[in-house]
């Protein structure tokens, strides 16, 4: 008996496969076609030996707070998820526009802070953040750039148009299995992407790569990234970027900050760094400037960035920037710098720092999803439709104790696109987080990390939540 997609049902969500007749999407046509004529049982088996590999080529993630082991695959879906090449012009567009707003807004705080003696965004906001890092106030980063790499988060609701959900500006992670989903969904479906026009994001590497080298003044510089270690939720990535790259993975103990450089211990002596690509927080960089008790960090490193001996990427300082509160203000940051519109809307958002705002969020709590702001990976968040009395009531005295600390957003019923749940498909909840990297301009790579939510009915997509991930197929 052949796969068939006859008794999918979307369900009253935007579906990203088949609309609400439906009627298969045009991008998902030689898809379907050639899925149909599969055998149900070599479906399952593709898939089967998708996540196979995953596990063979170590592609695994860390989970702290599992009893049944801590290394994880993070589950790939084998249908893909299908972008048009309209939608994505307008996308694409749309995070240029926001990226370019976010760095001279950053550029701002740390300067003339011209936004808020204007009075667009409260001075508080700012300075009760606890990722504005005043040692960094009156430096400029190499080439004025302070976020080089970021993973914006997009949704889209029941229109189907994009939206932002939130911005990732200091070590967003995820790319390794953009590209390794990429790779996966080659040898799976090989004859279904020769067919369809997909625009390859195989050179993110090397583009990384030259970003880096861009935002050093030195004539090949030498470049590394920097890891917290193999105990990281992340490590995987690391060592993956920095082998695609062809540079070196190092931790805090291979680096020394040694006659005004950063140095690197080799087997041939000390070698200086031009270029750190840093997955590691801002404020465990540098025990002497920031957390004295950081064990990760290299101490001095942070005086060798201010005389420009040293690139880091990101900035550090950027964290500001993607606090959520901060988010709640981007499309007026978008106005005040570039005075235009912002192209790609953000949810609706109340901040509950602002009285009215507070006084609704506490009187519909039972609707809303709360957000912390400075947390990640679907902690510090209660989905108010999902919640019970006792969780609404332990998270409204949470926000009349420190009302700063938290936003709130209607409940949006996330797109869906189908996925392969045993022998059939059913839809789960998806979002996307495509990659820009800012060096010589901003360039967004086509596609991103589409993760999913693949509980029944979870909004939740994050793999530490139980979420899953696909490849995301942007057409020409």
């Amino acid at each position: 008996m052949n796969f068939s997609f006859d008794n999918y049902q979307t369900e009253g969500f935007f579906d990203e496969m088949f609309d609400a007749q439906g009627n298969v999407r045009m991008g998902y046509e030689a898809f379907k076609e050639r899925v149909e004529q599969l055998k149900i049982e070599e479906f399952t088996r593709r898939h089967q030996a998708a996540e196979r590999s995953l596990m063979a080529m170590g592609i695994t993630f860390n989970v702290y707070s599992e009893n049944e082991g801590t290394e994880r695959i993070m589950p790939v879906d084998i249908i893909p998820r299908v972008i048009e090449a309209e939608d994505w012009k307008k996308t694409e567009k749309g995070l240029i526009q926001r990226i370019t707003a976010l760095n001279m807004f950053l550029d701002d705080i740390y300067h003339d802070q011209k936004i808020l003696k204007d009075g667009i965004i409260p001075r508080e906001l700012i300075e009760t953040s606890k990722d504005f890092l005043r040692p960094c106030v009156g430096i400029r980063p190499p080439k004025g750039i302070y976020i080089h790499i970021t993973g914006t988060d997009l949704i889209r609701g029941d229109d189907g148009k994009f939206m932002v959900l939130e911005d990732n500006l200091r070590c967003p992670s995820g790319v390794s299995y953009m590209l390794e989903n990429r790779e996966l969904l080659k040898r799976t479906f090989p004859e279904v992407l020769g067919k369809t026009r997909v625009q390859s994001i195989s050179d993110y590497p090397n583009k990384l790569l030259q970003m880096l080298q861009h935002i050093s003044d030195r004539p090949n510089p030498t470049v590394c990234v920097l890891t917290p270690g193999i105990y990281n939720s992340a490590y995987f990535e690391h060592s993956y970027l920095a082998q695609q790259m062809g540079v070196e993975l190092v931790d805090a103990r291979d680096l020394v900050v040694h006659d005004g450089y950063v140095k690197m211990r080799t087997t041939k002596g000390f070698q200086i760094v031009d270029v750190i690509y840093r997955r590691i927080d801002d404020t465990f960089l540098d025990p002497k400037a920031f957390n004295p008790d950081s064990l990760i960090g290299i101490p001095g490193i942070f005086d060798v960035y201010k005389k420009g001996r040293v690139a880091l990427a990101n900035a550090p300082g950027t964290g500001v920037a993607d606090d959520k509160v901060i988010y709640a203000y981007v499309p007026r940051i978008i106005k005040y710098y570039l005075g235009e519109d912002p192209i790609i809307p953000n949810v609706e958002t109340f901040i509950c720092g602002e009285e009215a705002d507070c006084k609704y969020v506490l009187e519909n709590i039972e609707k809303l999803v709360v957000k912390e702001a400075n947390e990640a990976g679907g902690y510090g968040m209660l989905i108010g439709p999902k919640s019970t009395k006792e969780e609404q009531e332990i998270f409204k005295a949470r926000i009349k104790a420190n009302p700063r600390n938290y936003i709130a957003q209607p409940t949006i019923s996330l797109s869906r696109v189908p996925c392969l749940i045993d022998d059939h498909s059913e839809g789960r909840h998806v979002d996307l987080r495509p990659y820009i990297l800012y060096g010589d301009g901003v360039k967004v790579i086509p596609g991103g990390l589409t993760r999913v939510a693949l509980r029944k009915g979870s909004l939740v997509v994050n793999s530490s939540q139980g979420g899953g991930s696909k490849d995301t197929w942007v057409l020409y």
